[in-house]
């Protein structure tokens, strides 16, 4: 079954909620429909509305395509929207095709955007992508709910859609959903009004496209209680409980043999522990698999019943509107499940907006591509790029040394692949060649293979030549979308096809040693460039969007100091021997598993998390930190658990976090000294960590406590100040998934300066 033919199927002619279908727009209509009384409350209103539907009303709302109710005055609404970094058509909800507004503003891809580690930037990123929506929806192009962020954990790095998350830290990928949904949705107003809805998906554990005969629709995540709470849940708990997210999607994958859109313990967990208040919709076609590729189910009607009973409210596609009657007769699913769902739907409805009459603020096509947020995505293009070598400070080249470039790839050429996944008709994108060709007197483009899987050598003859009468070669090597993709992961970590000979048969030709820019969101195996001497620069720059092509010049002729950091490992090509469906984030000496992510693999890299390189070079001088902190002030008796059996052998104790008082008392600062000794002011990331001075089986390597995004002028110093929260950052789960805080000294890091705290009781 393809899951993208049956919903389109189901979306044939469907429409966003315009702005001139309300049916609360007038005086009138209070007394007609009790649900449009705004002095009720939210749900007494949502209650009233749902009260007012017959069976096949209501079924028909289950559908992210939602059916009209039209004596009630009701538009159909279409829920399913795209905003992953930028207005996207991926969903049918944007419109490019007709109507005022044919393009958005192609912001950089998430994974270089959070290369930047700048929570402002990330909240000002969406809060742009949300003008832009509110500009389409008031155009009648687009609706108001989105399903965005991705803040899935890249574990792996094949996976076809890392290049969507923010990388591979739970910190930080926590701490993005929170910028991006509270960017995005706006300060909450009365009763949790908002002016869009984010969604953050998927839930949970889902981080696997296509491999080795497995599939995403099919694939049964194999996770322990101890990876569940410090690794995968964390991001999803922050977008609920502190961004306050009004939609949650569940994922395809089945979590522990149970399918996720029917894990009603991790569903209900959201609302009864984390106080998610919004709708959960399955992933496209997820209710359908359940029973037709799962298996997990033995009828149609058993899959909607389990799924309404777990807390899934709506359906992407059209299987509960074909098969939620059927399932009612059988005496599968009560009315009541069914009013459940739609309760929590029409609040959201109703929180946005939807059936009101809408304000004097209401924004449209003007309010899209704007001057100011195409600066806004060249500054996120500025800020995550990631220069990773930099031999002898070849770059910055200087212009008036430069008369002739070669620019060789090909997707120098090509505007197209500086997008990635959800990526919409971007207003006005500039290639790489002609960014360069505004900073050079004589520009050569020589594609040197047909495309970017580079399964000939036929071009290299063009790509040696334009090299040879060149200046200065600057090759654009990596992957596009035809590499790494939704429903699509890759097998090697290595340059694709005959990249890496193009790259050697340029550079043994070229006059000086060449700038090697690479595309994409996932690790390369670049350890050849890496060592070699003709290989002076490698700059990494994800999917830039549509702006790539203008900011390449500026970093690479230092109109542009680059300061971005990794936010994902980069492994060997050796990884790939390991499996792509182990989930187990910790190693396992005993048969041979180094482990995954920065915070517990213990094998080789070609470039670690959190690296990257400056035209310029900072030191670190910590000037000021608590030398211990202590949680004896608990008013829980004995919350010291001594020598538990797993930890004796190590004479360790420690403290479960849930045991500790008050967590915010723990929270202390870290004052920074942040020195540049080079001659190019500099705006850098700057990234602190934390370890245990005792090694401790199963517990972090290090992992990161804290971030700030840093300007500091050359040749002069500024302090920064970065909070720690030891409860949510220092702690670790134990195998039975409680957090805890390990007792004992603690090594606080940036770059090369360290720090000793005590943690005691």
């Amino acid at each position: 079954m393809l899951f993208a033919l049956l919903c389109l199927l189901a979306l044939a002619g469907a429409a966003a909620a315009a702005p001139n279908a309300r049916p609360c727009a007038s005086p009138s209509s209070t007394s007609a429909y009790p649900f449009c009384d705004a002095s009720l409350s939210i749900t007494a209103r949502a209650r009233s509305l749902v009260s007012l539907l017959t069976l096949d009303e209501k079924i028909a709302q289950l559908s992210n395509t939602a059916g009209g109710v039209p004596r009630l005055g009701v538009p159909p609404y279409q829920w399913w929207s795209e905003s992953l970094h930028g207005l996207a058509d991926n969903g049918p909800g944007v419109n490019f095709s007709s109507g005022p507004v044919r393009a958005a503003t192609a912001f950089p891809q998430v994974i270089l955007s959070t290369a930047a580690f700048n929570r402002s930037l990330w909240r000002a990123v969406a809060g742009a992508v949300a003008e832009e929506a509110l500009g389409m929806h008031g155009a009648g192009q687009a609706g108001l709910t989105y399903w965005a962020p991705n803040i899935n954990i890249f574990r792996d790095p094949r996976w076809g859609r890392g290049q969507e998350t923010s990388g591979e830290d739970p910190a930080v990928a926590a701490a993005y959903s929170l910028e991006y949904v509270t960017g995005f949705q706006g300060e909450q107003g009365k009763e949790g009004r908002i002016r869009l809805s984010a969604c953050c998906k998927h839930y949970t554990a889902y981080d696997m496209e296509k491999w080795e005969g497995f599939s995403r629709y099919t694939f049964n995540a194999k996770v322990n209680a101890q990876d569940l709470e410090d690794t995968y849940q964390p991001p999803f708990k922050t977008c609920i409980q502190e961004a306050r997210a009004s939609c949650l999607m569940c994922a395809y994958n089945q979590v522990n043999g149970v399918p996720m859109c029917a894990r009603k313990d991790l569903l209900q967990k959201t609302r009864d522990e984390w106080g998610f208040q919004g709708y959960i919709t399955s992933d496209c076609d997820a209710v359908a698999i359940i029973h037709e590729n799962q298996t997990y189910t033995t009828s149609d009607e058993d899959s909607i019943a389990i799924v309404l009973k777990a807390g899934m409210d709506l359906n992407c596609g059209s299987f509960l509107v074909r098969h939620t009657k059927s399932a009612v007769e059988k005496g599968k699913v009560q009315e009541q499940d069914i009013d459940h769902a739609l309760l929590n739907l029409f609040s959201v409805q109703l929180r946005l907006g939807i059936f009101d009459e809408p304000n004097n603020n209401q924004l449209g096509p003007n309010n899209v591509c704007m001057k100011e947020h195409r600066e806004l995505a060249a500054e996120a293009v500025r800020q995550g790029a990631v220069l990773l070598k930099n031999d002898n400070s070849f770059l910055p080249l200087k212009r008036s040394e430069v008369k002739h470039v070669a620019i060789i790839g090909p997707s120098a050429n090509d505007a197209f692949a500086m997008g990635g996944d959800y990526t919409g008709v971007p207003c006005n994108p500039i290639t790489f060649l002609k960014g360069i060709q505004a900073y050079a007197a004589q520009t050569t483009f020589a594609a040197g293979c047909k495309d970017v899987s580079c399964n000939s050598t036929d071009l290299f003859g063009e790509a040696i030549e334009a090299a040879k009468r060149a200046d200065i070669v600057v090759v654009v090597a990596g992957l596009n979308l035809t590499e790494e993709r939704e429903d699509f992961d890759r097998v090697s970590l290595l340059l694709p096809g005959n990249q890496m000979g193009l790259i050697h048969s340029v550079a043994s030709v070229a006059k000086k040693p060449l700038v090697l820019v690479l595309l994409g969101g996932g690790p390369v195996d670049v350890s050849f460039a890496k060592h070699d001497p003709r290989i002076a620069s490698i700059l990494w720059l994800g999917y830039p969007g549509e702006v790539g092509g203008q900011v390449l010049p500026e970093i690479l002729f230092g109109e542009y100091n680059p300061g971005g950091k990794l936010a994902m490992t980069w492994y060997p090509e050796s990884f790939t021997a390991i499996p792509m469906t182990d989930m187990n984030m910790r190693p396992d000496p005993s048969r041979g598993y180094p482990g995954r992510t920065y915070r517990f693999y213990t094998g080789d890299v070609v470039y670690g998390f959190g690296y990257g390189l400056s035209y310029s070079k900072y030191s670190y001088s910590i000037l000021s930190a608590p030398k211990k902190i202590s949680v004896s002030h608990s008013s829980v008796p004995n919350v010291i658990s001594r020598k538990p059996a797993y930890t004796s052998r190590d004479g360790l104790d420690f403290v479960k976090t849930e045991d500790i008082a008050s967590c915010e008392a723990l929270i202390f600062s870290v004052h920074i000294a942040v020195s540049n000794h080079g001659d190019m002011d500099g705006s850098h990331a700057v990234l602190l960590f934390s370890r245990s001075k005792s090694s401790v089986p199963g517990f972090p390597i290090k992992q990161l406590v804290g971030f700030e995004r840093v300007h500091t002028a050359a040749g002069s110093a500024t302090n920064v100040e970065i909070t720690v929260d030891p409860c949510k950052h220092m702690s670790a789960a134990n195998p039975e998934g409680k957090r805890v805080l390990l007792l004992g000294a603690h090594v606080l890091t940036v770059g090369d300066e360290e720090f000793e705290l005590l943690i005691e009781t």
